[in-house]
């Protein structure tokens, strides 16, 4: 049943009287999946309810949401840490260059001479570029890659392998 299911989101807590929910979004396009009318779906472990987006803003770094029909907070208050999702079927469809955070997480990184440095352990969206948080093989703190052109080389989905290029003083 969970592979049928994307994670968008989930929702820790409501925010005020009005039915608005607190979102730690965990989708590569926030602004794809809480665009207003569309339907994500509450995971209430038995069941998905279905709930279509009536506004969606960003406050700090969560994304807040209300959904049509459930106007306070009385209505939302049994979502409070649940998933939303999708069907796998709404899958982005992604060009050239880009990929999925669930994709990069969990792959080894190599320098383009074959170093192997550790795996990518979460991804960062401070501005401009991603930045991906390597946890170093053995020891020593993480490294920070940015994802940009210069630095990463290749990225091997299929056998999780992605080389780059270090800058000078990466590490």
């Amino acid at each position: 049943m969970t592979d049928k299911w994307l994670n968008v989101g989930k929702i820790v807590n409501t925010h005020g009287i009005r039915g608005e929910v607190r979102v730690i979004s965990r989708t590569d396009f926030p602004e794809e999946r809480y665009k207003i009318g569309n339907t994500l779906y509450v995971d209430m472990g038995s069941e998905q309810i279905p709930v279509t987006i009536e506004t969606h803003r960003k406050h700090k770094q969560f994304d807040l949401l209300t959904f049509e029909g459930l106007e306070n907070i009385n209505d939302v208050e049994r979502f409070k840490g649940q998933l939303l999702k999708v069907p796998k079927e709404q899958s982005v469809t992604l060009d050239e260059g880009e990929f999925f955070y669930h994709d990069i997480i969990g792959c080894s990184v190599f320098t383009v001479e074959g170093e192997e440095l550790g795996k990518v352990k979460e991804i960062l969206s401070p501005g401009a570029n991603d930045v991906w948080v390597v946890k170093r093989k053995g020891f020593g703190s993480d490294i920070l890659i940015p994802y940009i052109p210069s630095v990463v080389k290749t990225v091997d989905i299929d056998a999780q392998k992605i080389s780059i290029e270090p800058l000078e003083g990466l590490f």
